[in-house]
């Protein structure tokens, strides 16, 4: 039936409504390839967003606590004679080198010396053998733990050279169980330490192991305890912001040059791993991520997309007749025009919230199978403003490839389209 009447609201016209379903069902398949055009762009898009948020999480996850623009300083052999040392020779950091770059580098925002050995601990008649490290009181402004109670060594338990130590998670579990740890004392390798804290680690990044199962005391305890004298086995430094470690590390090595019989162009005996640079690269895989998705993203909006504009192109031609007596009775322009672009606005909107409800739905399940990074699920998962955007930009697109057939259809004349077979 044809339509004789002026559509002065398409958006609440029933007979409107009912002729666009009447439309699009005409040709079920037809529709339906199209529509799961929509269906699936808009799926891809979401899944990728998704997915992409989800993917990132879970690789800065793996250096979460640790401080980005930092640097690691150690002790290598020396590739090249000099003063009398044959090549090959080993040398040994020490507190003093340490304290000179502090003192002198005013760029560096914290530094903390460090030192492992292994460790055969005792409480009542469990034994478990792990690390222990021996760290200054700057030490988790770098390599920030998870403090899951009581609290970390501090200033006081250097300066003082306590016995007391941070026991790690695992640690706990296997010498206390449901027990609470805090204020026990430990036998550690013959010496007793007073537990002052349960710790853990965010990062996958390990510093000599990891700190779930190590115990950390202070390093002038660890000194004295193991008559380590000065040495230190390696150094752990932030950078302020504004600079970064590369730019001190000519002025860091010439200090320590100055202890230790070390040729100038000797370029292998310190060791100096900036991991600022391991971050860069990482967010520069990111960046790469995010251009990837927009990319194929917008690969399958567009096939989507065209699929709606030959749809609509092909219904415009299959209803030429049928629109040149509509403006021989009286239909203005606009009606013809609106009447075009909401079957291509409903198809796209319908089509779209699909893909939408489902790419959400594969989220949901790849969160769920996903193992979760320090007790949080990752966020792969549309937010409701994600989800606004890209049925906002598939419905824009959508009416944008609707207007071509839509202008032709206002464009067609009467006696023209009363002829047309």
């Amino acid at each position: 039936t044809i339509q004789t009447t002026t559509m002065k609201n398409p958006i609440f016209d029933i007979d409107n409504w009912k002729e666009i379903t009447a439309t699009l069902a005409r040709n079920k398949i037809r529709t339906f390839l199209t529509a799961f055009g929509i269906f699936w762009g808009t799926a891809m898009l979401a899944m990728l967003w998704g997915g992409a948020q989800g993917m990132q999480r879970m690789l800065r996850g793996q250096f979460e606590g640790f401080a980005t623009n930092s640097a690691i300083i150690a002790s290598n052999r020396t590739s090249m004679p000099y003063k009398g040392y044959k090549k090959g020779m080993y040398w040994s950091l020490t507190q003093t080198d340490i304290d000179n770059i502090r003192h002198s580098v005013s760029d560096i925002k914290a530094m903390s010396a460090v030192s492992n050995r292994s460790a055969s601990l005792h409480y009542g008649t469990k034994s478990y053998e792990a690390s222990v490290q021996g760290v200054e009181s700057a030490f988790p402004e770098i390599f920030t733990p998870v403090i899951y109670s009581g609290r970390f060594i501090n200033e006081a338990d250097e300066r003082d050279s306590k016995k007391v130590c941070c026991i790690g998670k695992r640690v706990a579990g296997e010498l206390f169980g449901s027990t609470d740890p805090l204020g026990k004392f430990i036998e550690v390798n013959n010496i007793y330490y007073r537990v002052v804290g349960v710790v853990g680690q965010e990062s996958e990044v390990q510093i000599n192991g990891d700190v779930d199962n190590m115990i950390t005391i202070p390093l002038s305890t660890m000194r004295k305890a193991y008559n380590l004298g000065t040495r230190v086995d390696m150094a752990l430094l932030d950078v302020k912001s504004g600079h970064t470690p590369a730019e001190l590390q000519p002025q860091i090595e010439r200090i320590i040059r100055l202890s230790h019989p070390i040729h100038p162009d000797d370029k292998r005996a310190i060791m100096y791993m900036d991991i600022s640079e391991e971050f860069d690269m990482i967010d520069k895989m990111f960046t790469g991520v995010d251009v990837l998705v927009l990319f194929v993203g917008f690969g399958s909006l567009l096939a989507g997309i065209i699929g709606v504009g030959n749809i609509m192109w092909i219904i415009v031609k299959e209803r030429t007749q049928e629109i040149g007596i509509r403006r021989a009775i009286g239909a203005k322009p606009r009606d013809i025009i609106m009447q075009v672009l909401s079957e291509s606005i409903v198809l796209t909107v319908i089509a779209g919230i699909a893909g939408i409800c489902f790419a959400s739905g594969i989220l949901a399940i790849a969160e769920m199978i996903t193992p979760p990074i320090n007790e949080e699920p990752l966020p792969f998962q549309l937010t409701f403003y994600s989800a606004i955007i890209i049925l906002v930009v598939f419905l824009t697109l959508g009416t944008a490839a609707g207007t071509i057939p839509a202008i032709k259809a206002m464009r067609i004349k009467p006696i023209e389209a009363l002829n047309d077979k």
